[in-house]
């Protein structure tokens, strides 16, 4: 008997210590998304910009650009769904548009995340920052919440419990905000809990410091949020790094979307406003982040992702008139001034490239070469079959519909993207990038750059991405049978449910 025992113990034993040395095998992760950050933002990818990011630029320098790196969709809330389910977020019930503050979530219960699946292969998972991916909120007796954001009482209990958040959707741990930054309520959340009652009426203010009006906590100030989740972020990092498992932190700042407001350290950094100045601080936010993996000792073993949920929101004016330069209420820069979406065409929102085309690095030292540049065509939907990949986990037909790993991009391959790339604006209308080609079904931007025009109506528009990046001519005329072939493979993946067969 006691023989039995001791070889149980052992084969125990010889199990736990085969589980730590997987676990120790494992890299950490970290996916810091920008919120509203333009490619013409980075220096490293426009030299010309007067903003310094040097700390963005590290990423560029000591890893990978993914030059042609999209996400999903024109505005924020459709690509935060896209990058944590591996899916594109126009499958679900939200086609158009962003949710609120209030809102009821989006994703399924029995829908996995990058969160969820990584804990299931041995990750100690964590989230910091804005959320936006709609909760379960308490309400009070006799109240309902309605869901929006800036209209009427949302009869929101804020001592109760949140009975659907962040860490019901694969975190161990969450500490952040519910929406956009502009949106109530403004309140911070701890996993579950808000983290104190609202006791102030927060007013409505206009560009550049644009918020909406709702209830506010007083310990919740506008321009020292960012630094709030740089510390809860750092100090997450510090903990788990001491742990027996890799770990895996999602950090979607809320920078430099509106309220354009940097905190004081900040104020006048650039010359270029305080849009420019919060480039900075967002540039600085992600520095601190790299130097508390460089303090805990593991970033030679950290994957560190960092890309933007969508383009810019500060337009580019070709013809010279007053802005943002001149005055902190214009929201756009003079093209000799600064270009925040680099050279696209249009901004946030757009089903052009300003709405889509975003800064995308991976340093993983190592195994990524230093420096090195990628012209693939991917999405941010490929960081669940990427993360998967390198936590060796197998994905199934019921998970990250629209994922597709870029690993052997990172070891150095020079594949493509073994499927066409779907964009799509705010207003829903589709583009698909297939090779060279993209193939806009509509007649305008989708979102905010005139003319917008409407979804599925015609002249639609082609453009030869390798010729003409900026979208500048119209080839639909020239080449009728690309856009018949492109329409079909549209219709075809929108109609499959998937663009990924495993």
């Amino acid at each position: 008997m006691k023989r039995s025992i001791t070889l149980l113990l052992a084969l125990l034993l010889t199990c736990l210590l085969a589980l730590a040395t997987h676990a120790a095998d494992k890299p950490n992760i970290v996916i810091i998304l920008a919120d509203d950050m333009g490619y013409g933002d980075v220096k490293a990818l426009n030299p010309a910009s007067k903003i310094p990011t040097p700390h963005l630029d590290s990423l560029a320098r000591d890893g990978m650009t993914f030059l042609d790196g999209h996400s999903p969709s024109g505005v924020c809330t459709p690509t935060r769904y896209g990058l944590l389910t591996g899916r594109y977020c126009w499958r679900t019930r939200l086609t158009r548009g962003v949710l609120g503050g209030y809102s009821p979530p989006l994703i399924d219960k029995d829908r996995s995340t990058i969160a969820s699946m990584l804990k299931r292969n041995g990750y100690r998972t964590g989230a910091v920052g804005k959320w936006h991916l709609g909760m379960t909120l308490p309400t009070r007796q006799g109240k309902q919440n309605d869901g929006k954001s800036w209209q009427g009482d949302p009869g929101i209990d804020f001592g109760g419990t949140i009975t659907d958040s962040p860490i019901h959707r694969g975190f161990d741990y969450y500490f952040g905000v519910s929406a956009s930054l502009d949106m109530a309520p403004y309140v911070y959340i701890r996993n579950d809990k808000f983290t104190m009652k609202p006791s102030v009426q927060q007013a409505a203010v206009k560009f550049p410091h644009f918020v909406r009006s709702g209830p506010r906590a007083a310990d919740f100030v506008i321009d020292e949020v960012l630094d709030k989740l740089t510390e809860e972020a750092t100090g997450f990092i510090a903990k788990a790094s001491k742990g027996d498992k890799p770990f895996f932190l999602y950090m979607p700042l809320t920078a430099p979307h509106k309220p354009t407001q940097p905190h004081k350290r900040f104020k006048g950094k650039t010359k270029l406003g305080e849009y420019g100045d919060f480039i900075a601080q967002t540039d600085w936010t992600v520095g601190q982040v790299l130097k508390s993996l460089d303090d805990a000792g593991v970033a030679d073993n950290t994957v560190v992702i960092y890309s933007s949920d969508n383009g810019s929101y500060m337009y580019r004016y070709d013809q010279p008139q007053k802005d943002h330069v001149d005055a902190a209420t214009v929201q756009g820069y003079n093209a000799s001034n600064h270009r925040a979406n680099g050279p696209w065409r249009g901004t946030k929102a757009d089903v052009y490239e300003g709405g889509h085309h975003v800064p995308f690095f991976v340093r993983w030292p190592g195994k990524v070469k230093a420096g090195s540049k990628h012209d693939a065509t991917v999405c941010l939907t490929d960081l669940y079959a990427t993360c998967a990949d390198i936590a060796g986990a197998k994905l199934t037909n019921k998970e990250a519909e629209d994922s597709l790993s870029l690993l052997g991009m990172l070891e150095g391959g020079k594949v493509q993207r073994g499927a066409p790339v779907i964009h799509h604006s705010a207003s829903g209308m589709f583009a698909i990038r297939a090779g060279k080609w993209k193939l806009i079904l509509g007649n305008g931007s989708g979102g905010r750059q005139a003319p917008r025009g409407k979804p599925f109506t015609k002249p639609y528009q082609l453009y030869d991405m390798s010729a003409d990046p900026a979208e500048t001519t119209n080839v639909a005329d020239n080449h009728p049978d690309v856009v018949e072939r492109l329409t079909r493979e549209t219709d075809r993946l929108r109609k499959a449910g998937r663009s990924v067969t495993r």
